[in-house]
């Protein structure tokens, strides 16, 4: 980012052009999300940031993409697609529902996903809202934002 350009506010911290951390949203990057979640892998409490979720989904739709072209290629990798779709399962809901618990909403708002239309959407802008600040009845925030037990000294505090 050219500096002059940069906008108002927002500030690299050190590391930032290696893959750091934004100053207000240390953002997790794409490996450190999948290694995440296949870590919690049946892991439905706690929280989950935004980054996480997203990145997952993103490492999900490229590996649904990547599975579909082979098929499309050689019919014989629809079970690599099938097989995908079984390893992903667990674990894109454990990390909906941490999401869901990010949000300060209970896991079972997962099942909105079974209304067509409708669900998917209420879904879509409860995966897209921000953190509850500090803790909640699921953990500590994941951002360490807001005070609490998962609050990191000084961070997202005024420079």
């Amino acid at each position: 980012m050219v500096p002059h350009l940069r906008p108002a506010g927002l500030m690299l911290c050190p590391g930032a052009a290696a893959g750091g951390a934004i100053r207000g949203g240390n953002l997790m990057g794409l490996a450190e999300a999948v290694t995440t979640v296949i870590g919690k892998y049946a892991d439905f409490s706690g929280r989950a940031r935004r980054s996480e979720y997203w990145f997952w989904t993103l490492a999900v739709f490229l590996g649904y993409l990547v599975a579909a072209i082979l098929t499309q290629i050689a019919g014989i990798f629809e079970v690599l697609l099938v097989l995908f779709y079984l390893a992903v399962l667990v674990p894109t809901l454990a990390v909906g529902v941490r999401r869901l618990h990010d949000t300060g909403k209970s896991g079972w708002f997962i099942l909105l996903g079974l209304i067509p239309l409708v669900g998917g959407i209420v879904l879509l802008v409860f995966t897209v809202s921000d953190s509850t600040p500090g803790d909640n009845d699921y953990g500590p925030n994941p951002k360490g934002v807001g005070g609490g037990a998962g609050a990191v000294l000084g961070y997202g505090s005024p420079t």
